[in-house]
């Protein structure tokens, strides 16, 4: 039997509020967006955690960067701290030239080498009660406490010609189990976001297969878990030659608590550019043959265009028509989304 207290808490608790768009940061890219929310314009919601999965060169790290550019731009970020944990060093790319003056002004840049190192920077930025956006680049290149330990043995063992029997593990899966559901409450508190990229790497075993490091505390705790992969290599010919411009990747969105959808897009990543939010765009629209295709090239209504696809980027981007685009590939996914609806009447009102 429940207390009269505990009654009055509970029925003067509010009902969960709807989130509008001002709770959202886009991605940077309008079918990722799509994918994640099924709105053009929001991808990740905030006060919460995401998780970027997948191999090299599938742009894991240009995503979670293109997220600090579009809150550079988005007043509702405005307060917000940027925090890059580069762990892996490996970001040397021009901040200013792919993600503008207003990431490489407010970025703050952070070099964990322990997990323990990682979640006592986070306690301590989230003790100072301000909004951030702190994304850890990336969990593999952390080592720990029980790895630096274990190694240590094993030198000394070595050196004593000495069996130098080791143990599974690197010591993250625990230390994530036990600290990262902790951080969950302080990202919703001050409404800030955490990306954790984790590298896809092969198992060392006779069957094949692939696994990530960190343990099952970080998908389980993930509001959406991104799993990026390369698709192609994109190249261009030039004296006679094939060059290498970047990859087109493929970008699947699951295990959504935001639409608890399971979706994958195709992105165009550049080595001189970054994401191409228009190319993915257009090539999305043409698959759907919302466009037509021609030997001519291509018809595009809304635009009063007929021509090659790289006139239509061209003119799409020169005359910054990119609001119009990402509209029309929304009205292409939600014309598909409602085709494969399940359309009845609701089993509880």
């Amino acid at each position: 039997m429940r207390t009269k207290d505990v009654k009055d808490k509970l029925t003067r608790r509010k009902k969960e509020r709807v989130l509008t768009g001002k709770d959202f940061l886009s991605t940077g890219s309008t079918m990722l967006n799509l994918a994640c929310s099924g709105y053009p314009d929001r991808g990740f919601a905030k006060g919460h955690y995401y998780l970027i999965q997948g191999t090299t060169r599938s742009g894991k790290t240009f995503l979670a960067l293109t997220c600090l550019a579009e809150a550079a731009k988005n007043p509702e970020f405005k307060n917000y701290h940027f925090i890059h944990d580069d762990v892996e060093r490996g970001a040397l790319m021009n901040i200013q030239n792919f993600f503008g003056a207003g990431v490489e002004r407010r970025l703050k840049t952070i070099h964990s080498y322990k997990i323990e190192d990682f979640y006592d920077n986070l306690d301590t930025i989230s003790k100072k009660g301000f909004p951030f956006i702190y994304i850890l680049d990336s969990m593999d290149a952390l080592t720990s406490e029980f790895e630096i330990e274990k190694f240590a043995q094993q030198k000394k063992a070595r050196k004593q010609d000495k069996d130098t029997a080791g143990s599974f593990g690197d010591g993250k899966a625990k230390v994530n189990s036990q600290n990262l559901r902790r951080a969950m409450k302080p990202l919703e508190k001050t409404g800030s976001i955490l990306i954790i990229v984790n590298q896809k790497r092969d198992k060392l075993t006779g069957y094949g297969g692939s696994s990530y490091s960190g343990g099952n505390a970080l998908p389980h705790y993930a509001s959406l878990i991104i799993r990026s992969d390369v698709k192609i290599n994109i190249k261009k010919t030039y004296k006679g030659k094939e060059r290498l411009q970047g990859t087109l990747c493929t970008l699947r969105v699951f295990k959504n608590r935001i639409q608890g959808k399971d979706r994958t897009i195709e992105m165009p990543i550049y080595s001189t550019y970054g994401m191409d939010d228009i190319s993915s765009c257009v090539d999305y629209i043409l698959s759907e043959k919302h466009w037509k295709k021609t030997s001519k090239g291509i018809i595009a209504p809304e635009f009063d265009f007929k021509g090659k696809r790289s006139k239509l980027i061209s003119m799409i981007s020169n005359e910054n028509m990119e609001m119009d685009l990402s509209m029309i590939a929304a009205d292409v996914w939600k014309e598909i989304e409602d085709a494969v609806a399940i359309k009845r009447k609701k089993r509880y009102v």
